[in-house]
């Protein structure tokens, strides 16, 4: 009894490079969500570790607005982890580098999203249709920063495969680990499947079994049970989560309680929601400032009212605001009005 005890507190350590990270729970890089606010939220709230928006690896974006904000890392809780994306090894070993000077601790290579704009200029997953070029980019960005003394480790997102009829996610995993990337993350999914469908834990457990790396499971991950699960039929090193932190950040304290204790917190309620909301909308609007922390933080105000009484409703009210005051103000107004409804919280039983 007491050995299972023990077993059941036991709390598992994972290591990229040189990096002891806090859990086993990630936070997955999704474009347009996990800007440094959000990032720093959801390592508040029990993620181990978070990566952030992809950034282009085309040089002639390096100075853009957008690109600058994405590599902006001033206090985040380290270690500091970016996204590059890019076809032309030359210009990802490039993209590496300038991130490393900026202060990142690891580099990720996006090889999994699934998105046009993306795989239209054969980015993302695109890239798991051709191998060589595959190896050709890990090994130069592997080259330009993850060797010698200053060694920042690489590491590495991909998919399944181009569609169910090209699954390659092995190949792909050998590739890597010959390559020397330090670990390897897999979305259940091809890139066909975008969003849809169940995410296949078979392939990412077949991975598991067949290199030495770490390797990271990811997909339709929506609660601690799933979790649990999840990490024991894969035999994954750790979990990535997205879309179910996407109003919920406080799933990585309920996920990670669950793990080393068996037991589940419960609901936040109504006023700590709120109270996380500010703090997040607060941050958001320091960093994006007025004209586009305003818009930006529309999303974010939609994840976390979801489900919640009349929400269709206020959020069309609250997009007419014209101003970030305006806008919070009319938020904690909707949520002060749910604290008078004793079904309030039925949503997130239901989320």
């Amino acid at each position: 009894m007491l050995r299972a005890r023990l077993q059941l507190h036991q709390i598992h350590f994972m290591k990229i490079g040189p990096h002891l990270l806090a859990n086993r729970l990630f936070v997955a890089p999704m474009a347009g969500v996990t800007d440094r606010p959000f990032r720093q939220l959801c390592k508040k709230l029990g993620a181990g570790y978070a990566v952030s928006e992809m950034v282009a690896s085309n040089a002639l974006l390096w100075k853009s607005e957008k690109t600058q904000r994405r590599a902006n890392h001033v206090g985040e809780f380290k270690p500091i982890a970016v996204q590059i994306a890019g076809a032309d090894p030359a210009m990802m070993a490039a993209a590496a580098k300038i991130n490393v000077d900026h202060g990142a601790q690891i580099i990720d290579i996006n090889m999994g999203c699934p998105a046009k704009k993306v795989c239209n200029v054969a980015a993302g997953s695109a890239l798991l249709r051709d191998e060589p070029l595959v190896q050709r980019i890990l090994e130069a960005v592997v080259n330009a920063v993850g060797i010698g003394p200053d060694a920042v480790p690489v590491t590495l997102k991909i998919r399944t495969g181009w569609d169910r009829e090209h699954k390659n996610a092995i190949e792909i995993a050998r590739l890597a680990e010959k390559s020397g990337i330090s670990m390897l993350t897999v979305h259940g999914r091809t890139k066909a499947d975008l969003y849809h469908g169940e995410a296949e834990y078979e392939t990412i457990t077949a991975v598991k079994n067949t290199v030495g790396i770490p390797i990271v499971a990811n997909g339709d991950i929506t609660s601690p049970e799933k979790a649990k699960t999840i990490l024991k039929i894969t035999g994954a090193d750790a979990i990535m989560i997205g879309r179910a932190a996407q109003g919920r950040p406080w799933i990585f304290r309920e996920i990670n309680h669950y793990l080393e204790t068996g037991g589940e917190l419960p609901t936040p309620e109504i006023n700590e929601i709120q109270d996380i909301m500010n703090t997040h909308l607060l941050d958001h609007y320091e960093f994006y400032g007025e004209h586009i922390g305003l818009r930006t933080a529309r999303k974010h105000i939609g994840w976390y009212c979801k489900g919640l009484r009349d929400s269709h409703a206020f959020r069309q009210r609250m997009n007419t605001a014209d101003d970030c005051k305006t806008q919070l103000q009319m938020v904690n107004d909707y949520f002060d009005e749910m604290k008078s409804h004793s079904d309030c919280l039925l949503f997130l039983e239901a989320a």
